[in-house]
């Protein structure tokens, strides 16, 4: 149901400003993204052309690369202690790499489509592009649980890349400017942050260009956005509501 979404009405918004603007690489279609120890680690998609990369935020310089098997379409990625977890599209299987040098350590599969991936410090959490996140054991990587998020009941599908914000999960929507604030214990969605003036900032115009990108420092309370073959990567502070 791809216009489900569009078709219920936010009424709620969550107020942000714009605190900085960093490069970014153009030709990265980026799949997923998170912040530690001062760098963004990315991965991207396309078959032939997925990697992982580690990248430094000021620049937008790739530090540390490992390109995919070229008939994997790249998708989400997640730290958890000394390894990096990430996440091919169709092909039911995930990948484990060591988090200093991404030399590849295991695999493991899956069921339906992988996504998005963040963790809670508990659970690695996984999107499938339908409306259910599954949380993941963090070792076996075998499913703990499900649910299915919702906006005044009725469910939000399309989830897409994620990232756990102050106890909350964060979501891009894909083909939605709109990142939903859910709520990880029921699935509902809290409130909506609409980035569609950090796409118009971006300059992209192609369709595909989507806003997919979402990364928390947490010593610093910094939040960063980007999308998909986006040039900039900004960085914004949500503003307290009243």
């Amino acid at each position: 149901m791809p216009l489900l979404l569009l078709a219920i009405p936010a009424q709620a918004e969550t107020p942000w400003k714009l605190v900085a603007t960093h490069p970014h690489d153009a030709t990265a279609f980026t799949e997923g993204l998170f912040y530690l120890d001062g760098a963004l680690y990315e991965s991207t998609g396309l078959e032939g052309q997925s990697d992982i990369r580690k990248v430094a935020l000021k620049t937008g310089k790739v530090l540390q690369r490992r390109v995919i098997d070229p008939s994997y379409f790249g998708e989400g990625i997640v730290n958890w202690g000394g390894k990096l977890v990430s996440l091919t599209w169709r092909h039911r299987r995930g990948f484990v790499w060591n988090l200093a040098d991404f030399a590849p350590l295991s695999d493991f599969r899956y069921d339906g489509e992988g996504w998005g991936m963040t963790q809670d410090g508990r659970s690695l959490i996984m999107s499938d592009g339908t409306a259910q996140l599954r949380f993941l054991n963090p070792d076996s990587l075998t499913e703990q649980r499900r649910i299915t998020v919702t906006w005044n009941g009725r469910a939000v599908d399309r989830l897409n890349e994620l990232e756990y914000v102050k106890g909350e999960v964060w979501a891009n929507i894909w083909y939605d400017t709109r990142i939903a604030r859910i709520d990880p214990a029921t699935g509902a969605v809290i409130d909506w942050i609409d980035v569609a003036r950090l796409r118009k900032a971006a300059g992209v115009t192609d369709s595909e260009a989507v806003a997919n990108g979402i990364a928390y420092d947490a010593a610093k309370d910094r939040i960063f956005i980007t999308g998909k073959n986006w040039p900039k990567l900004f960085e914004i502070k949500v503003a307290p509501k009243p």
